[in-house]
C-alpha cells in the first residue's frame, strides 16, 4: 500500500510539473496562440494585474466553489493540490524561461509545449488523485444540463476563449490546434503512463482502480 501511494504521489507531482512546463512554453509562444483557459488567464493578468499562475488559481477556486454549492460536495484534496501547484509552477517556469522571439522559435516552443502539456496531463490523471477544476466544471455541466462531454467541453472552451479575448488575451491558430490536438496526445500519454505505472507498482491499471 505504501508503495502504491508513493508512486501515485510521484506521478501526480511530476505530471503537474511537466504539464505546467508545457503550459509555460505555449504562453511563451503566444504569437501562435494558447489554450482557451490560458487566453482567459493572460487576459485577466494583462487587464487586472497579478500573474498568469495567480489567475489560474483564482479561476480554479471560483470553479470549485460553484461545484461545491451546486453538487453539495467537497472536492478531493488532489483537486486543490492540482490547482495550487499548477499555478505556482506556471509562475516559476514563466520567470525562469526566457522570452521566445520570432515566429519559428515560437512555433517550435508551441509544439514542444503541446506535447509536454499533453504528456503531463496523462501522467497526473494516471495517479488518480483527483481531476483539476476545469474538468470538474465540465463534469458539472454534463451532469446538470445532460450534455455530452464533447458538447460541454467545446462550449466551455469557446466561452472562456471569447471572454479572454475580450480582455486582451491572445487567440491564434495554436488555440484551435490545442482544442483538437491535445485530446489525442493525452490519450497516448495515458496509455504510456499506465504502462509505466503498472511496471512500477505491479498493478494492472491506475485510472480506474
Amino acid at each position: 500500500m505504501n508503495k502504491l501511494i508513493y508512486w501515485r504521489s510521484a506521478f501526480f507531482l511530476l505530471g503537474i510539473i511537466v504539464l505546467s512546463f508545457g503550459v509555460t512554453l505555449t504562453v511563451k509562444a503566444k504569437l501562435i496562440g494558447v489554450g482557451s483557459w490560458d487566453v482567459l488567464h493572460i487576459g485577466l493578468a494583462d487587464t487586472a494585474g497579478l500573474t498568469i499562475g495567480s489567475w489560474s488559481i483564482i479561476a480554479g477556486l471560483l470553479i470549485l466553489a460553484i461545484d461545491s454549492i451546486v453538487m453539495k460536495r467537497f472536492p478531493k484534496m488532489g483537486t486543490f493540490l492540482d490547482m495550487f501547484l499548477t499555478g505556482i509552477f506556471i509562475d516559476i517556469f514563466n520567470s525562469l524561461l526566457p522570452d521566445v522571439v520570432g515566429f519559428f522559435p515560437q512555433l517550435i516552443a508551441f509544439c514542444f509545449g503541446l506535447v509536454f502539456l499533453g504528456f503531463g496531463s496523462g501522467m497526473y490523471i494516471v495517479a488518480n488523485l483527483g481531476v483539476g477544476p476545469r474538468d470538474t466544471l465540465m463534469l458539472l455541466v454534463t451532469n446538470k444540463l445532460g450534455w455530452s462531454v464533447r458538447r460541454a467541453r467545446t462550449t466551455l472552451e469557446i466561452t472562456v476563449a471569447v471572454l479572454g479575448f475580450c480582455l486582451g488575451g491572445p487567440i491564434g491558430i495554436g488555440t484551435v490546434i490545442m482544442s483538437f490536438g491535445l485530446g489525442p496526445i493525452v490519450q497516448w500519454a495515458l496509455l504510456v503512463n499506465e504502462k509505466m505505472f503498472s511496471i512500477a507498482t505491479g498493478t494492472e491499471s491506475s485510472v480506474y482502480s
